[in-house]
């Protein structure tokens, strides 16, 4: 199979691609450095016609910025996806679409599962699951994978207060469980093989780390990390169990039941605290040895 990877210059595509460079499949990848100046419909000038999946890498797993620049987000959660979704559905190609938790609500007792229907109060939970809803009406071919926290965003935020010398205030109320990068490209990869060994399994899966934490509890983690501690054995950051201006788009209950993906592909969660060093080591770094893949690149 010809699988066309659509990433930005974050650390998924190219953890992605990299994985799948040493694979069997003919892997393309598309980097797209500003959709704010893409012309969407020209989205046939920049497919190309041999590509059987499109695989959308693009990881959008940060509410903040979505509520910042709402039309961006939409841009990036919904415009895109739509784009690509039209393009395959005129063209008979697959296409593998992320979403994430934040489609929720937060206020399901227990975990949500894969057939329960969006209620977001965000931006980003917004057009995701405009996304979704679209998605399955206009391609029936299509994987939806809705994950769990970004925890790239969690380490940011506990080297910003490090460096900036202040208090991060985090909730003990707000659940969920966080996703390593590596770990969701080690997803993707075995969705997209038995993709090409013929499986029709179209539809919405849902995938997240093992183990629920808090908010709180995951940015102690964070700070107890040994790489995270400054010269004198002590945490870098102040971490307090308070609720931040932002928590008002962060869905009290994120976690996720994972078990369609399990049954359907094979794909079982593994734990994000034994990849936080490997995870700490991505972060503000990128990849640095290459996926050794000729792309293309649209500015």
């Amino acid at each position: 199979m010809n699988v066309l990877v659509v990433h930005d210059n974050g650390i998924l595509g190219r953890l992605l691609l990299k994985q799948l460079s040493h694979t069997h499949l003919e892997v393309v990848p598309l980097l797209i450095s500003d959709l704010a100046k893409l012309d969407l419909s020209a989205v046939e000038q920049w497919v190309p016609r041999t590509t059987d999946i499109i695989l959308n890498a693009m990881w959008l797993t940060d509410p903040e910025p979505a509520e910042a620049d709402p039309e961006l987000a939409r841009a990036k959660a919904f415009s895109l996806p739509m784009a690509l979704a039209e393009h395959a559905a005129a063209n008979d190609m697959i296409l593998m679409q992320l979403s994430t938790s934040y489609v929720f609500d937060g206020r399901k007792q227990n975990a949500y599962l894969s057939s329960n229907p969006g209620n977001p109060i965000g931006q980003l939970g917004i057009w995701q699951w405009e996304c979704e809803q679209v998605m399955r009406t206009v391609l029936p071919r299509h994987i939806l994978l809705r994950t769990g926290w970004g925890l790239q965003r969690f380490i940011r935020k506990v080297q910003e207060a490090a460096r900036a010398g202040q208090t991060l205030r985090l909730s003990s109320r707000h659940l969920g469980q966080p996703v390593t990068t590596n770990d969701l490209a080690r997803v993707l990869r075995a969705l997209v093989l038995q993709l090409d060994c013929g499986a029709e399994v179209w539809g919405t899966y849902q995938y997240s780390g093992a183990e629920e934490v808090s908010q709180y509890d995951l940015g102690l983690i964070l700070a107890d990390l040994p790489e995270m501690e400054d010269s004198g054995d002590e945490r870098a950051v102040h971490v307090v169990d308070e609720l931040p201006a932002w928590a008002a788009v962060e869905p009290e209950n994120a976690t996720l039941g994972c078990t369609k993906i399990r049954n359907t592909f094979g794909v079982k969660q593994l734990s994000w605290r034994e990849s936080l060093k490997e995870e700490l080591a991505l972060s503000g770094l990128g990849v640095t040895d290459g996926h050794g893949l000729q792309g293309l690149k649209l500015n």
